[in-house]
């Protein structure tokens, strides 16, 4: 299936119908008076939170959706019908803006959560509501009023509670096929990973979401490459594992300056979204030359005011899986690990830094 994660949309909620004119012409009743009826309320545009849903991949070819009109009043005191409402089926994590100032009108996230996105107009009022003492003959009914119409942004944001960050091939992919049962395409190119892949993860007696985001690279904040326009679905996320390559053979490339690369592009990004928590790992570490930059990253952060924990980690043959996923853990349930049996020490950062392998 294609991942559409952005799309503009038009809704035009349904007109209400018009009251009508018309007089009671029955036998036996002489000058029976108005019977004019009210017109029906329009139908309104609903956005409903769907849980089978993960993209916005149908509006992407139907951008426009109207509601149906309220039916016009009839005689015989008869009123219009109500059109029904139009329910858009939208997935989890949808932000809802307007399309001409771009405000923010809804952030929908829990399944079956409603949110109307255009108001039906009113159905107007038939002449036999205007009849006084004074006026027993009213020839003037009210015309309904129309339905909202508006341009929608539909911004879709994936609710995951773990983000793996990092540059093209650095790993991210093959981690996340490693941990969870997720299978996202592997090759041994940049850029490889063009959708944001997601994953369930098992720990201990919980499980946790993870998504795999495309490569980020300088400049990403300002569009370049192909991960900018996924940024948006790490805000949500509570926890970042940032991936460092350990082995790069390009010139200018080590992990303590893409960790400081893909970190710059993150605060520019969103300054909240630099404030979240990260696990820093290092990756492909089977590799001698891998390992050693590692551990050299892991003692240069390790020398900081706060020190960092780095973990060194390799899909190919397990090693630092187990250590890196416990402190994952640890961040997203550290107030349930605390009063977990054996867990009673005070969870923190280390007071000296180490490699966790």
């Amino acid at each position: 299936m294609k991942f559409v994660d952005e799309v503009r949309i038009h809704v035009k909620a349904g007109d209400g119908g018009n009251g009508a004119v018309a007089w009671r012409r029955e036998k036996f009743i002489p000058r029976g008076g108005p019977a004019g009826g009210d017109g029906g309320n329009g139908g309104d545009v609903v956005l409903v939170v769907d849980p089978q849903l993960s993209t916005l991949l149908d509006y992407r070819y139907v951008r426009e959706h109207k509601a149906r009109s309220g039916g016009h009043g009839l005689g015989s005191d008869c009123n219009g019908v109500d059109g029904d409402d139009l329910v858009l089926r939208i997935p989890p994590g949808t932000v809802v803006k307007d399309a001409a100032t771009g405000e923010a009108l809804a952030d929908l996230g829990k399944p079956d959560e409603r949110f109307v996105a255009a108001k039906g107009g009113r159905g107007g009022l038939g002449n036999m509501n205007f009849a006084s003492s004074t006026n027993q003959a009213p020839r003037y009914a009210q015309d309904g009023t129309p339905g909202e119409e508006r341009e929608l942004v539909l911004e879709l944001k994936l609710l995951a509670d773990v983000g793996i960050v990092g540059y093209p091939n650095a790993g991210k992919s093959t981690l996340i096929s490693v941990i969870s049962r997720a299978r996202p395409k592997i090759a041994d190119y940049p850029f490889t990973t063009l959708v944001p892949n997601l994953g369930v993860v098992g720990w201990r007696d919980r499980s946790f979401v993870v998504a795999d985001i495309p490569g980020l690279i300088e400049g990403a904040h300002a569009g370049a490459g192909l991960g900018h326009q996924f940024l948006r679905h790490v805000e949500r996320c509570r926890v970042l594992v940032h991936l460092v390559e350990g082995a790069n053979p390009e010139p200018g490339r080590s992990p303590k300056a893409d960790l400081d690369a893909i970190d710059r592009e993150l605060e520019l990004y969103s300054a909240e979204l630099a404030k979240k928590p990260q696990i820093i790992a290092v990756t492909k570490v089977d590799v001698p030359e891998a390992r050693a930059a590692g551990e050299k990253l892991a003692k240069l952060l390790g020398r900081r005011k706060k020190p960092v924990e780095v973990h060194l980690v390799s899909a190919v043959t397990g090693e630092g899986m187990k250590g890196l996923l416990d402190a994952i853990g640890r961040v997203l349930f550290r107030a349930a690990a605390a009063r977990a049996p054996g867990h009673g020490r005070r969870l923190g950062k280390p007071r000296r830094p180490k490699v966790h392998a």
